[in-house]
């Protein structure tokens, strides 16, 4: 796969006002995003509206108002169009148990319009990519769970699209599988020139490999930064060190010599031993020194300083907090006018 890479300068996907509502839920609420080249997360819950979303953005389902571009197509007029350029890895497993994976991927590239030989050719490549090439002659119905997830992402890459959304592509896969899955969407980018949209319910693998990640909850935007930006100020520092004779609590000696040296902190948070340990915001590699020249000059032991990520149910209280507040302060302005 050799690519072009001249619309890396271009926004890939642009909603304004998004919203797509059944008579009993609102799956998507006024979701304004715009989301440039490179590998970009979208991380909720389970039932926040990603995969409705991207069924809007394939043009498979239309938005009940506001409106959307694909690289730079509408997805209400041109969702034809939107198909040819995009690859698209569905969430639950559709796959025909009776065919190897190379007669499912040359389907596939047949049906986006690749000529027979191109087909095979490209297939052949895609499936090494994947690491699916000594197995590819095997029915589909005998493949791991892991398998099967890279044979729905050579389908989805075959036939060289400009943008491919992977919705929930490490479902089912243990942890090394996961590590493998996240290492080749990594690279669909940087090898291929290919953009990503890729979901999930788990925000620590998407921070490992996503330039950009965009929060919903409930339909609504909560966040969108860069991954730098998003984990600069969600990561939490986790200290715990050992008593001494001069220290019998070494916890709370830690932490009032901390406290004296201006930082802030909090013991708790739901670790095991959470009496134990001292959780701070980390500021980068001076929070880090400070904590470890404080423990050496205390004489305590050091058992662990390791970052703890926040939850993406954090992620939400934070917003509702946030939110709660604003609308207080909207009251109160209401009150005083």
């Amino acid at each position: 796969m050799v690519r072009d890479t001249s619309v890396d300068d271009v926004t890939v996907i642009a909603t304004e006002s998004l919203s797509k509502r059944f008579p009993k839920v609102t799956a998507l609420d006024r979701l304004s995003v715009d989301v440039g080249p490179g590998v970009t997360g979208l991380v909720g819950a389970n039932g926040a509206g990603k995969s409705t979303l991207i069924k809007i953005l394939l043009g498979l389902s239309p938005a009940t108002e506001g409106r959307a571009d694909v690289l730079g197509l509408d997805v209400a007029s041109e969702g034809g169009a939107i198909r040819e350029l995009v690859g698209y890895m569905p969430e639950h497993d559709c796959l025909p148990p009776d065919v190897s994976a190379t007669e499912f991927v040359v389907h596939m590239a047949r049906m986006s319009g690749l000529p027979p030989t191109a087909a095979r050719e490209r297939t052949a490549d895609t499936l090494r990519h994947v690491g699916l090439y000594e197995e590819r002659y095997r029915p589909i119905g005998g493949y791991s769970t892991g398998m099967k997830q890279r044979v729905k992402l050579a389908q989805a890459l075959v036939h060289d699209p400009r943008l491919v959304f992977l919705d929930e592509p490490t479902n089912g896969l243990d942890p090394v599988g996961r590590d493998e899955m996240l290492g080749l969407i990594r690279r669909i980018h940087t090898d291929f020139g290919i953009s990503v949209l890729v979901t999930s319910h788990l925000l620590g693998e998407l921070e490992r490999t996503c330039d950009h990640v965009v929060v919903i909850d409930g339909g609504k935007l909560l966040r969108s930064s860069s991954t730098r930006d998003f984990t600069q100020t969600t990561t939490t520092l986790a200290v715990e060190v050992t008593d001494t004779d001069e220290h019998p609590d070494g916890t709370r000696a830690l932490r009032d010599a901390l406290h004296a040296r201006g930082m802030d902190t909090h013991t708790g948070g739901g670790l095991p031993g959470a009496g134990h340990i001292l959780l701070l915001t980390s500021q980068g590699e001076e929070t880090y020194d400070l904590v470890r020249d404080t423990v050496a000059d205390l004489g305590l032991g050091l058992i662990r300083m390791e970052q703890r990520r926040h939850q993406i149910a954090e992620v939400f209280k934070d917003s509702d907090e946030q939110a709660s507040t604003q609308d207080a302060r909207k009251e109160t302005a209401g009150h005083d006018g």
